[in-house]
């Protein structure tokens, strides 16, 4: 059961004096702390959005306890949202969909302003952890995140996470950036065009008919069980109430043989799921579906940036014009025995792994 706000008191610093600090367990007690701040039209981040984390809460992480450390002041706020575990130790409330888990900042909040906010953030984690594990985040939010735990006593850990290839793509049209693909792609969509036999659709809102197809293709592809088909159905759901879904789908005879699942928005169109029917992989129904999809989303939304999700699948590099790494950052708490104890547990085993490659 969630319990109301819970207000941290934290002895005065001459890093942030006026901001206020809770601990907040529950998505009941976010929400009513947030009131509307975690909400799609004052969030940009959809990771960071009431509605991920409700979805992820019921369909992902169901047996995990969801807490929030919210930093607030008069020109602005930061949330951290965490799994808290066992030990005093807690990892980033992230599931098989989350992309980033960069802290929640109030829009137009200045770095050094955010750094002080979320320094206060980790001063109040100090009490209750002694570890804590965040990842994926943005390699643009990595230092940020790094510079204001060690403000406050933790001794931070950062190594690669995973791949993120996205294509910059701001001010131009589909076949601008179709030109600039390599020759062998172009020349592979080329053929496979001339007799595909298949017929490409893009649904901007929700359709239940729609989404039993594309579910029948993940069903039949060569990907194994997805993780939680209710939570991807529903987060279509709200993302086709917002305008902001695109479900592409391509049909041979009237049967769904590849699709995908998009969002755009704010600018930014991500690739969170694709799949193929197995059986019509020599037809490459999906390198089919791509053309059709980019080309729709380039021309009808114009976005300033595709994001085709984590992982160094080798086809990416092929449709997508740079490779990002996301960081996985390791706090250990300096000021409490366990935090300590598991800081030098760390070390040991980095300098074993060294010395074994050496």
């Amino acid at each position: 059961m969630a319990s109301s706000p819970r207000a941290i008191s934290l002895p005065a610093t001459d890093i942030a004096p006026a901001i206020q600090t809770a601990l907040l367990h529950g998505i009941d007690a976010i929400a009513a702390d947030a009131a509307g701040a975690l909400d799609r039209e004052r969030q940009p981040s959809m990771y960071n959005r009431l509605d991920w984390l409700r979805l992820t809460a019921a369909h992902v992480l169901a047996d995990c306890r969801l807490l929030c450390v919210r930093a607030r002041a008069a020109d602005g706020s930061a949330r951290l949202f965490l799994a808290g575990g066992d030990k005093r130790c807690a990892r980033a409330f992230a599931g098989w969909y989350t992309l980033d888990v960069s802290p929640a900042f109030s829009p137009g909040t200045s770095r050094a302003r955010q750094v002080q906010l979320l320094a206060e953030v980790a001063g109040a984690l100090r009490r209750d952890f002694d570890r804590i594990d965040l990842q994926p985040v943005a390699a643009a939010t990595a230092d940020l995140v790094r510079e204001a735990f060690s403000r406050v006593g933790w001794w931070t850990v950062e190594a690669d996470a995973t791949a993120n290839w996205v294509a910059d793509v701001k001010g131009i049209g589909f076949d601008e950036y179709w030109r600039a693909r390599p020759s062998r792609l172009r020349n592979t969509v080329r053929r496979k065009l001339k007799d595909s036999g298949l017929e490409t659709r893009v649904f901007r809102h929700f359709d239940p008919a729609a989404w039993a197809d594309y579910e029948a293709v993940y069903a039949a592809s060569w990907k194994p069980q997805e993780g939680s088909p209710a939570f991807l159905r529903a987060l279509a759901e709200i993302e086709g109430e917002a305008g902001c879904l695109r479900l592409a789908l391509a049909y041979r005879d009237g049967r769904p043989v590849a699709g995908q699942f998009w969002t755009v928005d704010r600018g930014i169109a991500t690739i969170h799921k694709l799949a193929y029917v197995e059986a019509e992989k020599a037809a490459s129904p999906g390198t089919v579906l791509s053309h059709a999809t980019f080309r729709h989303v380039l021309e009808e939304d114009r976005p300033d940036l595709i994001d085709y999700g984590n992982g160094d699948e080798p086809y990416k590099a092929e449709w997508m014009t740079r490779r990002r790494m996301t960081r996985r950052i390791t706090m250990f708490n300096q000021r409490s025995l366990g935090g300590v104890a598991a800081a030098a547990r760390s070390a040991a085993v980095t300098l074993i792994r060294r010395s074994r490659h050496d």
